[in-house]
């Protein structure tokens, strides 16, 4: 984008500019990340101003600066002085967050054919996400956020990778805050979006289930009449995100998603799915991976995506870091510790527990955070749950967690409330024994990954195909 075009966007006013009818050839928020050419937006966070890095970026070869209005105007003298230094352009905006937004708002414009498909939902975005880039792959040139790129700043800085060859850009939509799903939804302002679940993830910011489903059906927003929308066929919430939007609000699900002829289970090894005339080995475990499929199966329908190339695309899919993934060899190791909330918690260790195992099973639950006043309750029925399961050894690890299990009577004579990395690592040495079947999953901010060294100590990694 040209320095005229951002401030047309941006709403913002040139300061100076020496670029001489430059165009920015990236947008970064990161100075490290400064390539020649690009646009430098300094955000302002908790603890850090990256107005302080302009510098650092200039000499990096960015061509544009964003500034707000409080720098531009307190220091109006310095940034010209560096823009005439390194021939760049500063522009004072009024906030440099706002401007980014505004900017990738214009920036997708740009791109009228482009098939713009919106994913959110409290779990299971993610993998939808990438089941869908896979499918989608199959026939069309696809754009897609990449890992979990998709926030207040990390979808405006993934629309800005769209180039002119893409026919479909596959987005997921993130929150942590209230109307943070407006802003982000503004910006790409999805023809066909789709919500996974209302699940309990982020209550402690947003205080209700309730409140939950507001911002998740905020996705909706920008819809026309021509829009298509998904939710869950069997989600509590499913009317109220379907009530009063623009465009037609469809189902999906085990009944819900058309062309499903049968489905069964390969336990650790996923499911075979009977889809029109294919029979496909979807090599994703777990119930709720199911659902992530039939989600992406309803997107892939509604652009004609013939079914051969749909079990192509999820035939190829392989497990994501901390999502169910399967590790085989002494021990048999899912690791689901990239994040977690009651629901998903439940789905997994129920998932586990109900797998035939010949062997001991030993389950690792960590903490769930930012569940407000809900976090004791959340966590006593979770360790109930564990109580009741087949489970031979029960580790808990966290704060949030261990008082929890405090407060119950446990029937397991097995349960371990551990405090450090290490005294966990040493007692899962003491009881880990061949063939066991090990569930770790807990809260991104728990890092359970640090277990993977012991586990995989004389095991194979294996995908699960």
């Amino acid at each position: 984008m040209s320095v005229q075009e951002l401030v047309v966007a941006s709403k913002g006013i040139v300061l100076c500019d020496f670029t001489h009818n430059a165009r920015c050839s990236s947008v970064v928020t990161d100075s490290r990340a400064v390539q020649p050419g690009a646009l430098f937006i300094p955000l302002i966070g908790e603890k850090q101003d990256g107005h302080v890095y302009i510098s650092s970026a200039l000499e990096s070869g960015a061509k544009i600066i964003f500034v707000d209005t409080a720098h531009g105007e307190g220091s109006a003298g310095m940034f010209s002085q560096l823009a005439k230094q390194y021939g760049a352009a500063i522009i004072m905006v009024k906030n440099t967050l706002s401007a980014l937004q505004d900017a990738a708002r214009a920036y997708i414009q740009k791109f009228p054919t482009l098939m713009k498909i919106g994913i959110t939902g409290s779990s299971g975005k993610t993998t939808t996400k990438e089941l869908c880039l896979a499918i989608f792959s199959q026939k069309y040139q696809v754009i897609a956020n990449e890992g979990n790129l998709n926030s207040e700043t990390g979808l405006p800085l993934s629309v800005f990778r769209i180039r002119s060859t893409d026919q479909v850009g596959i987005f997921e939509l993130g929150m942590n805050r209230r109307r943070e799903m407006t802003e982000i939804a503004r910006v790409l302002s999805p023809e066909t979006a789709l919500i996974t679940n209302v699940g309990t993830a982020h209550i402690g910011i947003l205080g209700s289930q309730q409140a939950i489903a507001e911002e998740k059906k905020e996705i909706f927003t920008f819809f026309s009449d021509a829009s298509i929308g998904f939710v869950p066929e069997d989600d509590e919430y499913k009317d109220f995100l379907a009530s009063n939007i623009l465009g037609t609000i469809l189902e999906f699900g085990p009944t819900a998603t058309k062309g499903i002829v049968s489905v069964e289970s390969n336990g650790l090894q996923g499911w075979t799915i009977q889809y029109e005339d294919q029979s496909i080995k979807f090599p994703m475990p777990g119930p709720y991976n199911l659902r992530n499929a039939y989600a992406a199966i309803s997107l892939a329908r509604q652009y004609a995506i013939e079914p051969a190339l749909i079990k192509k695309g999820l035939e190829s899919i392989r497990p994501l870091f901390g999502r169910t993934e399967i590790l085989q060899g002494s021990v048999t190791a899912v690791f689901d510790y990239y994040n977690a909330n009651p629901e998903s918690m439940r789905e997994a260790m129920d998932f586990c527990d109900s797998l035939p195992w010949d062997n001991e099973k030993i389950f690792i639950l960590g903490s769930m955070l930012e569940l407000g006043s809900g976090t004791l309750i959340a966590h006593r029925e979770l360790c109930k749950m564990a109580d009741r399961s087949s489970a031979n050894h029960i580790f808990l690890f966290g704060e949030d967690i261990i008082n929890a299990g405090k407060e119950i009577e446990w029937e397991h004579d097995s349960v371990y409330f551990m405090q450090t990395m290490e005294d966990l690592s040493a007692k899962l040495s003491e009881v880990l024994t061949p063939n066991a079947l090990v569930f770790i999953k807990g809260s991104r901010g728990m890092a359970l990954e640090r277990l993977r060294p012991l586990l995989a100590r004389g095991t194979a990694g294996v995908g699960l195909a």
